[in-house]
């Protein structure tokens, strides 16, 4: 039996304490980063990538200005709530190194994010200038899309992992055993996979709409001896997708019990709805040839579905949680 002191964890950050409104801060972060990615494929989807021309970080060599269209409009805001997210993650920074020890998880996360905004900023301004917008269905755009959704995933996980040890008491943290490691590495590479064939999905829906009806002749199409690459991924995906969702639904639920810990059974709980939700969405995408607004709602739910096996991961390293007996050994004592 293992004494208190090796399975209690440490408890949360109490109510009041900096570290906690840190903690609310980084979740508040990744909540408006969320909404920034999704604004970014309303970008995509409008066709607005090219509003401001070929100017960067300035919209048609202004910083400031007055769109006159709504293309403009729409990725000026883009670049707008962009800008606000650099300077958020500036003071996100400068909390995590002010409140936390070096070697904390919470500012090594804080430092990964920053990190990864500034490579985000970066592949933004590339897809500007080198006119990667719009209805372009180059080799080019098709390496850069998926390229730029690993970073947003790199930095919505270092987001989340920041999150999470800010104020769950980082110093019950426990390694992972080999085993368990290795089912959240490949369940995290399959999701990358997934997502980077989606977003080469998602531009395919945009730059060649499908046309036929029903999805027999919707595959044909998409195979055909004259098909776009765009076009022969849109056939490809869905079916990996459902590949990995059941790997993932198998993961959540080896994993629900592991350590006896009620987070990691939220955690695993919230992965499995999520797979289920995205599952559906999917299918839903596909049967009515990928509206713009559900196209949004399937990166939506693949980003809740990424944040959930990373809070997973996150859990799974907390210490057991104490039974009944040592709960009331540990108060008596």
């Amino acid at each position: 039996m293992h004494s208190p002191a090796s399975t209690a964890r440490t408890p949360a950050v109490p109510a009041g304490d900096p570290k906690r409104r840190f903690s609310r801060f980084a979740w508040g972060l990744l909540g408006y980063t969320l909404l920034v990615i999704l604004f970014g494929a309303v970008v995509r989807i409008t066709g607005s990538g090219a509003g401001c021309g070929q100017h960067w970080p300035s919209c048609n060599g202004e910083l400031l200005q007055l769109p006159q269209t709504l293309k403009t409009g729409i990725e000026y805001s883009h670049r707008a709530t962009s800008g606000l997210s650099v300077l958020a993650m500036i003071a996100l920074v400068a909390g995590a190194f002010h409140l936390y020890p070096s070697g904390h998880p919470a500012r090594r996360a804080a430092s990964v994010a920053f990190v990864m905004i500034l490579v985000e900023a970066l592949i933004g301004a590339l897809l500007v200038k080198l006119r990667l917008v719009e209805h372009d269905a180059s080799y080019g755009r098709i390496v850069a899309l998926p390229l730029h959704l690993i970073s947003t995933a790199l930095l919505t996980a270092a987001l989340t992992w920041c999150a999470f040890f800010a104020n769950s008491g980082a110093a019950s943290a426990q390694p992972l055993p080999a085993g368990v490691r290795a089912l959240l590495l490949l369940a995290a590479l399959g999701i990358l996979i997934v997502s980077s064939t989606g977003a080469i999905t998602a531009l395919g829906d945009t730059v060649y709409p499908a046309q036929a009806t029903g999805f027999a002749a919707r595959l044909q199409e998409d195979q055909g001896e004259n098909a776009n690459l765009l076009q022969r991924m849109r056939g490809i995906h869905p079916f990996l997708a459902v590949a990995v969702a059941a790997y993932l639904a198998y993961a959540a639920a080896l994993l629900s019990g592991f350590r006896n810990n009620r987070d990691v059974k939220r955690a695993s709980l919230a992965l499995a709805l999520c797979v289920s939700a995205q599952v559906f969405a999917g299918v839903l995408n596909v049967w009515l040839s990928a509206p713009g607004p559900m196209q949004v709602a399937h990166l939506l739910l693949a980003n809740l579905t990424w944040i959930s096996l990373i809070l997973l991961a996150a859990s799974a390293r907390q210490a057991p949680e104490p039974n009944a007996i040592e709960r009331a050994r540990a108060t008596l004592e």
